[in-house]
C-alpha cells in the first residue's frame, strides 16, 4: 500500500532510530536541511555506545586539525585508507567519508556554540608507518562540558560505566599524561593541574565530563537548539514498506502501545551493532569472540540490522568486530585494556606461556592473532615494578588489587615465575624461557620476536623516562598475572550501503527511504582500525550523508 493509504499515528520528514554520535549528526544535519526531525531511542538513556566510549573522532583534513597545521593531500589520505581497508569496502564509500568528512565538521562547528573539539597531541594513527601514515595522528576529542547545561536531560545520558570521584574530569589528551604520574614531572604537573579543575569544578558545582559522554551531551544540546525531539523508551519494531519496497516509516513501541511513524524523506537506522544478541554473536562472530566482553551499550542487541534483513537489505562484515582485549570485573562489568599492553615491564602470553604477536599493536590488530591462534584467555604478565609504577586495569601504581580480583582468579600473584605459571596453568619451563628471551630484547632495545616498540603507537602509551619507551626487563618479585579475555568495542558487520548511505540489496538497488550509519552498517574500515575515533569518525560522516541526501530528495510517494 502507499502511504495515503496506510494509518499513521505521528509523522516527520525524517526519522532517526538510535541516539549515539552517528545518530545525533544525522538528526541535525536533517533539522539542519529544514526537515521536521525525529530521534527514538529504545533506552531509558540516550549516548548509545558513544557515550561509553572515548569520543575522539578520527576524520582526516578536518578544521580542527586545520588551525593546528596538520594538513594532508587527498592522495595520502586514500593512500593510508588504501593500505589499512584495502579492498575491503567500496572504493567510492571511501571517497565519500574522505571527501565529505571535514565538511561534517564544519558543519558541526558552525551550528552553534556547542560543538568545540581539540586534537588529540600525538596520538598515532594505527598504522603510522603505512603509506600515508601520521605517527602525529589525526584524531581529535570533545572539549569537556558541563553537564548542568543539559538540564533535565542531564540524568537521562548514559551513564559511565566506571563513577569517577566528584569534579574529576580527565580528557584523551590528560590520561596519556596520567599513566605516567610517577614517572614524569610533565605527568606530575598534569596531576596538578587536574587537580586543580577538580576542586574548581567542586566549588562552582559545575559537573564537567569528557570523552563520549561529552560528545553525547554537546550534540544534544545542538538538537535542543535546533527543535529536534528525543523519544526515549521507544524501541523500532520493524520498518514500513510500500509495495515497491520504499520505506516509508517504523513501527514502535511508546507508553506500551504500538505507534506507527511515517518519516517522509526517509529512516536513518543508527541503533548500534549485535554486541549483546548472543544468538547473533553465535551464528556470525569466530570462535574465541562469541562470549560477550563487550564494552558497549547494553541495549545493542541488533534492531535495526534485524529490521534491515526482513526486507531484504545485505549485510556484510559479520564475523567482524571492533576488537579489544578485555577483562571482566567480579561485578561484570567489563573493562578494556588500551594503554596496559604497552608497559615497558609486561607481556602478555597464550595459556602455554609463550608471547604470540607484539602486545602494544593496535588493539584489533592484538586480537586478530588472538584469534588466530586461539589465545583466549591471554594472561597479561609483570612485575611488581611495573605494578607500582602504571596504572594497570584502572589499579593506580602502588593500590593494591582488589580482594575479589585475587579470589576470583582475576589476578595471580606469585613469588617466582615457576610459581605463578602453575597458578596460571601454564608450563613453567616455557613461561621462564619467554621471559629470558623477552628480557634479553629489553637490555638490547630491539624486539626480534615481535617488534614491539618500532611503531610510533606502540610508544604513544610508553614510558618516555626509558630509553625505549615499550621495553623494559620483568625481573622483579612478586610476579603478576592478569586474565585477559577477547573483547570488542562494538561489532562491524552490518548493512551494505552505499556513498550515499543508502542500504543496498543483495543485488546492489538501492532500498528507497533507508540509511544506515555506525555499528548498523558494515564498517567502512573493513576489518581493520585507522586511528583512535576511527568507529565514531565514519558514523557521524554517514549520519550526516545520509540525512543531507534524503533532504535534497522529494518524499517518498502518497
Amino acid at each position: 500500500m502507499s502511504a495515503s493509504e496506510q494509518h499513521w499515528d505521528h509523522e516527520v520528514g525524517f526519522l532517526v532510530v538510535g541516539s549515539g554520535a552517528g545518530g545525533f549528526t544525522g538528526a541535525l544535519a536533517a533539522a539542519d536541511r529544514g526537515l521536521d526531525t525525529l530521534v527514538i531511542e529504545k533506552g531509558a538513556y540516550y549516548g548509545g555506545s558513544t557515550a561509553l566510549s572515548g569520543g575522539g573522532v578520527w576524520v582526516p583534513n578536518n578544521p580542527v586539525l586545520l588551525r593546528e597545521g596538520l594538513r594532508d593531500s587527498r592522495a595520502e589520505v586514500r593512500a593510508y585508507l588504501d593500505a589499512v581497508v584495502g579492498d575491503r569496502v567500496p572504493s567510492a564509500n571511501l571517497d565519500a567519508f574522505i571527501d565529505e568528512g571535514p565538511a561534517m565538521l564544519d558543519f558541526l562547528e558552525r551550528s552553534g556554540p556547542h560543538l568545540r573539539f581539540q586534537w588529540c597531541t600525538g596520538y598515532s594513527d594505527y598504522h603510522p608507518e603505512a603509506p600515508g601514515g601520521r605517527p602525529a595522528g589525526r584524531s581529535i576529542e570533545p572539549l569537556p562540558v558541563d553537564l548542568k547545561k543539559l538540564g533535565a536531560e542531564e540524568d537521562r545520558l548514559r551513564p559511565a560505566a566506571l563513577a569517577t570521584p566528584p569534579g574529576l574530569f580527565i580528557t584523551s589528551k590528560d590520561f596519556v599524561q596520567l599513566n605516567m604520574v610517577t614517572r614524569t614531572w610533565k605527568a606530575r604537573w598534569t596531576a596538578l593541574l587536574t587537580g586543580l579543575r577538580a576542586v574548581k569544578a567542586v566549588l562552582l558545582r559545575r559537573h564537567m565530563d569528557t570523552l563520549g559522554r561529552a560528545l553525547i551531551a554537546r550534540l544534544r544540546l545542538a538538537l535542543h537548539d535546533a527543535d529536534v525531539p528525543l523519544w526515549l523508551n521507544t524501541p523500532m519494531r520493524s520498518l514500513i514498506t510500500d509495495d515497491s519496497g520504499t520505506v516509508l516509516g517504523v513501527v514502535a513501541e511508546r507508553d506500551g502501545a504500538e505507534v506507527r511513524i511515517r518519516a517522509r524523506h526517509g529512516v536513518l537506522l543508527a541503533t548500534g551493532g549485535f554486541e549483546y544478541n548472543q544468538a547473533l554473536r553465535k551464528q556470525h562472530l569466530p570462535a574465541g569472540g562469541r562470549d560477550n566482553f563487550s564494552a558497549a551499550s547494553t541495549d545493542n542487541t541488533g534492531d535495526g540490522i534485524l529490521a534491515g534483513e526482513q526486507i531484504g537489505a545485505a549485510v556484510d562484515l559479520m564475523d567482524e568486530a571492533w576488537w579489544m582485549p578485555s577483562f571482566q570485573r567480579p561485578e561484570g562489568i567489563n573493562q578494556v585494556l588500551v594503554s596496559e599492553r604497552s608497559i615497558p615491564r609486561s607481556i602478555i602470553v597464550n595459556g602455554s606461556g609463550v608471547r604470540f604477536t607484539n602486545e602494544a599493536a593496535p588493539y584489533v590488530t592484538f586480537v586478530h592473532a588472538q584469534l588466530a591462534g586461539g589465545h583466549d584467555p591471554a594472561w597479561m604478565i609483570f612485575d611488581s615494578r611495573a605494578k607500582n609504577r602504571y596504572p594497570i586495569g584502572g589499579i593506580m601504581p602502588g593500590q593494591k588489587f582488589p580482594a575479589d580480583w585475587l579470589s576470583a582468579g582475576l589476578v595471580v600473584s606469585a613469588n617466582t615465575v615457576a610459581e605463578l605459571g602453575a597458578a596460571i596453568g601454564a608450563p613453567t619451563a616455557a613461561l621462564e624461557a619467554t621471559l629470558l628471551r623477552y628480557n634479553e630484547s629489553a637490555r638490547t632495545g630491539r624486539d626480534t620476536e615481535f617488534g614491539r616498540g618500532e611503531s610510533a603507537y606502540d610508544n604513544y602509551y610508553g614510558d618516555p623516562s626509558l630509553p625505549h619507551p615499550t621495553l623494559d626487563v620483568i625481573d622483579r618479585a612478586p610476579f603478576y598475572a592478569l586474565r585477559i579475555r577477547i573483547g570488542d568495542l562494538g561489532t562491524k558487520g552490518g548493512l551494505v550501503y552505499n556513498e550515499n548511505g543508502q542500504v543496498l540489496r543483495a543485488d546492489g538497488t538501492v532500498i528507497d527511504g533507508l540509511y544506515a550509519t555506525g555499528n548498523t552498517s558494515a564498517a567502512v574500515m573493513g576489518t581493520d582500525y585507522a586511528g583512535a575515533g576511527a568507529t565514531i569518525g565514519p558514523a557521524m560522516v554517514f549520519g550526516y550523508i545520509g540525512a543531507r541526501h534524503a533532504a535534497r530528495n522529494r518524499p517518498t510517494e502518497e
